[in-house]
């Protein structure tokens, strides 16, 4: 998964006049599959979280929860870096969503 330091998705649909059927635009599918990597790396570290409180010696669950939260913050770190913070916990020094259309600025409701 390669990701270039642009942070302009555009990931507003366009409408085609002609037949009417969006058309995405730039890199969304990329930045799908970057958030959806991150919610899975999520689900895997609170459950594996969750077997840990019963089976606190299972050294392969361990290392898994460990490479796992690793990776996570591995892809927080970049997505954020080029599409904005995720939550208001990780600003990325500045509030870079206030630069982007809101969602009802763009028309995707």
């Amino acid at each position: 998964m390669q990701v270039e330091e642009n942070r302009n998705c555009n990931c507003a649909m366009e409408v085609n006049n002609m037949d009417c059927e969006p058309v995405n635009t730039v890199d969304c599918d990329l930045r799908r599959e970057m958030m959806c990597e991150i919610q899975g790396l999520e689900f895997a570290i609170n459950e594996l979280a969750l077997y840990l409180d019963t089976h606190p010696e299972d050294e392969r669950a361990l290392c898994l929860h460990r490479k796992y939260a690793k990776r996570a913050k591995d892809m927080k770190d970049k997505y954020q870096r080029v599409y904005g913070p995720l939550t208001i916990n990780y600003p990325c020094n500045k509030w870079r969503w206030l630069e982007e259309p809101w969602p009802w600025e763009r028309g995707n409701f």
